[in-house]
């Protein structure tokens, strides 16, 4: 489990915890993450940060994003203490 803070200050910040699934768990090497990230962040902020991070190897993949076991359609705000999960597609044969 990585732990990191991307934040300027401690006051305005909130911990999320990723679950990393499929081609994300390997293009990170976790299953799981927790970010310090400031407050007002977003889904689409966060998957920009997960997709820096994975160095390329998520450019082509599609991600469905989860928040506290929901599916999010949009971009939505996070909130402290919040469980994201970057699913791609199904695979298999």
């Amino acid at each position: 489990m990585i732990s990191l803070c991307l934040c300027d200050s401690v006051v305005n910040i909130m911990k999320i915890k990723i679950k990393c699934f499929s081609q994300v768990k390997y293009a990170l090497g976790e299953n799981e993450i927790k970010l310090d990230l400031e407050n007002g962040s977003t889904t689409y902020d966060l998957e920009k940060l997960i997709r820096e991070k994975a160095n390329g190897q998520l450019d082509d993949v599609s991600l469905r994003v989860a928040v506290n076991q929901q599916y999010v359609k949009d971009e939505s705000e996070l909130k402290d203490g919040d469980e994201v999960a970057f699913i791609p597609p199904v695979q298999g044969g």
